[in-house]
């Protein structure tokens, strides 16, 4: 005999079996193969004409995944996209949020500012270092959508917003957080280059000095270095990248002599908020009495710390940091405004630098 069907409330789609959570706006995105900003201008059936134009086609895939997965919107995320003011939020997870103009997020916020000024928003900036930690994130709806900054942020918090469907563009970030819309330098390509440079020179022992973490700048890096490698014909294994959880304390003066003696003509440093990789590395070799580029070329990926930008240009290339933040500030006024966008990877510009010179020619 037929059993009766569960009632259900009205206008509520019956969840899918075994699911307790409401389906987010992601799920129907991803189910639907579109962006999350079609799925919010479709669900929001917008018909003002200021978005961009959704074919009649993918607005029914997009209503069919969201009836499949029971998805039924959150009356109070519609209230606060309802509520525009024309405010971006710029979130640091620096511990202070720079302003000193040496400090190397300053070039992100200019282009930042003066791309929002453009596009007719105030900014609101709002720092991890006020005190309310991960939680602290939950004041960026105070804003029509945010710009986040930083290496290391809370996934967890951080994709809730997401999932809410609030307008988040991270500035730099590869990590693959679903739903997450981010722009970024094209560190492979630059550190790929620093390396083919290195290699003209006559360099065949070649050593990456960087940060023991998994930030995805540093991991954009190392395998640009090693595509370099490859590329030549070098070898590339683990011998060649010395990952320091302390590069001040590891990368010392008889550790670079010891390289120096077995072969190790060039060294290059990832660029971090820190700068320690460089400043150990640089600090190491003239320590050791080695000379730079006579004795052993260096080479930064990135540009050096504000302390040390007045001594020689080092071999490497520019981060283009005004361009990355205009395009952030675009890619995220294209969220708010239920728009589709899509920012590419910002080229860098290899700078040539003092600090690298002809492999020395090894003594008999």
């Amino acid at each position: 005999m037929e059993q009766p069907r569960k009632r259900t409330k009205p206008g509520r789609a019956p969840a899918p079996a075994g699911r307790k959570s409401r389906p987010r706006q992601a799920e129907v995105a991803r189910l639907a193969g579109v962006s999350q900003a079609t799925v919010s201008l479709v669900l929001n059936a917008r018909r003002d004409g200021k978005g961009a134009t959704i074919s009649e086609e993918t607005r029914q895939r997009v209503l069919e995944a969201a009836r499949s997965l029971g998805y039924v919107p959150d009356p109070a995320a519609r209230r606060l996209a309802a509520a525009r003011n024309n405010l971006l939020g710029v979130f640091s997870f620096t511990s202070a949020f720079p302003t000193d103009v040496q400090h190397s997020y300053y070039p992100f916020l200019v282009g930042v500012e003066q791309e929002a000024a453009a596009r007719g928003y105030d900014l609101v900036l709002f720092t991890a270092s006020s005190g309310g930690g991960p939680d602290a994130l939950s004041r960026v709806r105070l804003a029509d959508g945010c710009l986040f900054l930083g290496r290391h942020v809370p996934r967890a918090e951080l994709k809730r917003l997401v999932a809410d469907g609030f307008p988040v563009v991270h500035l730099g970030r590869r990590e693959k957080l679903e739903g997450l819309a981010w722009v970024g330098a094209d560190y492979v390509s630059a550190s790929r280059e620093v390396v083919a440079h290195l290699v003209e020179l006559g360099h065949r022992r070649i050593v990456l000095v960087r940060e023991d973490d998994d930030a995805p700048a540093s991991t954009d890096r190392q395998q640009g270095f090693l595509d370099g490698l490859d590329g030549a014909g070098l070898a590339g294994g683990p011998e060649s990248v010395l990952r320091c959880m302390d590069p001040v304390a590891e990368v010392t003066a008889e550790r670079v002599r010891e390289l120096v003696a077995d072969g190790v003509t060039a060294f290059v440093a990832e660029e971090t908020d820190t700068g320690a990789a460089w400043r150990a590395l640089s600090g190491a070799v003239a320590e050791a009495g080695l000379s730079c580029p006579g004795d052993v070329s260096l080479a930064l990926l990135g540009s050096p710390p504000p302390e040390l930008a007045e001594g020689p240009a080092p071999t490497g290339f520019d981060v283009p940091r005004h361009e990355l933040g205009a395009a952030a500030v675009r890619l995220l006024s294209a969220q708010v405004a239920g728009e589709e966008a899509d920012e590419p990877l910002v080229a860098c510009e290899f700078r040539a630098g003092l600090t690298a010179g002809p492999a020395p020619v090894p003594q008999p």
